[in-house]
């Protein structure tokens, strides 16, 4: 006799007319999507395939563009599923799993960026002691502890969520994120303080340890001649817009999370989906035109791509991609 297994389903309810729209919605988020893989992967190759890019500062760049994808890929696949289909539903148990993936990644990219703060910190600071502290080794441990101090952290959430009553089934959200929350019966105040918990460590903490890190620089960079400042102006301004953008993201993710109810709900979708659409584009833009070494070799990969590919008649698809770069 088979076991009877009780799946409990949510109903994604932040779509705006999706059955009027779904084709458009599906051509528009499926070339983004495909957009995101192509400039972050060309980019991960490149420092990949270059002996010049094994370097601390680009290894980090390479983690960052990857953890886009993975974040990206947590996403788009369920959603554009969603937009062909009449019901946009997701079980509960994976929905916990996005919530977990969503979480532990973003954790790593503000991780990932406090690594690469900290590089450019020794780098320019301590120009000498360069090679001595960012050891293989050492960049090794850092991106490690990227990955795992959220991905351990954020278990402990989803665990506790996994384990809490629902009294509603419908998210007012197009993928699952900390909305879950307004789900559960009885607010738990173990995960309000295990979350507070998790934000201080993976994005407050990180984020003054940056801030820190690059004002000592600029003080430094101030000081000394003309050539280290621009060396900081090149390899800091990239890290620090992409922390402002990805800052301003969480921050809006918060919003939704607090006002959910007070937002118009287009207005909400918006939202929500700034908080997939820009970011993983925003990343291999900014280093893959800011960082003077990964531009040059992108050029040359771009051209070399081109004169293969001229003979075969697919110059306008390359200058599409390169557009997007």
């Amino acid at each position: 006799m088979e076991e009877e297994v009780n799946i409990t389903y949510l109903i994604f309810g932040g779509h705006v007319e999706v059955h009027k729209y779904r084709y458009l919605y599906f051509m528009v988020l499926f070339t983004v999507y495909i957009l995101i893989l192509c400039s972050n992967s060309t980019i991960v190759y490149l420092i990949w395939k270059h002996r010049d890019l094994h370097e601390p500062m680009y290894i980090f760049i390479a983690a960052l563009l990857l953890n886009s994808v993975l974040y990206s890929t947590n996403i788009y696949p369920k959603l554009l599923i969603d937009f062909l289909s009449e019901q946009q539903i997701i079980s509960y148990q994976a929905c916990l799993v996005q919530f977990y993936m969503f979480y532990a990644l973003g954790g790593s990219e503000f991780l990932l960026l406090a690594a690469m703060s900290y590089d450019r910190y020794v780098s320019i600071c301590k120009p000498l002691q360069y090679p001595t502290i960012m050891t293989k080794r050492r960049v090794s441990i850092f991106l490690a502890l990227s990955w795992l101090v959220p991905a351990c952290e954020v278990v402990g959430t989803a665990t506790l969520s996994a384990n809490q009553k629902l009294c509603g089934f419908t998210l007012k959200v197009i993928f699952c994120n900390n909305s879950i929350y307004k789900l559960h019966c009885v607010p738990s105040r173990a995960l309000s303080i295990l979350g507070l918990f998790i934000l201080l460590n993976v994005a407050y903490v990180p984020m003054v340890f940056i801030l820190f890190t690059y004002a000592k620089i600029f003080v430094i960079a101030y000081r000394s001649s003309k050539e280290v400042r621009t060396k900081a102006t090149e390899t800091c301004l990239p890290h620090l817009l992409v922390l402002i953008n990805f800052s301003l993201l969480c921050t809006y993710d918060v919003i939704l999370m607090r006002l959910e109810s007070d937002i118009p709900k287009i207005a909400q979708l918006v939202m929500t989906l700034q908080l997939i659409l820009y970011h993983p584009l925003f990343n291999p833009i900014i280093y893959g035109l800011k960082m003077k070494e990964i531009s040059k070799h992108l050029n040359f990969f771009s051209a070399a791509t081109e004169n293969i590919c001229f003979s075969e008649g697919c110059v306008g698809v390359l200058h599409h991609v390169k557009g997007s770069l």
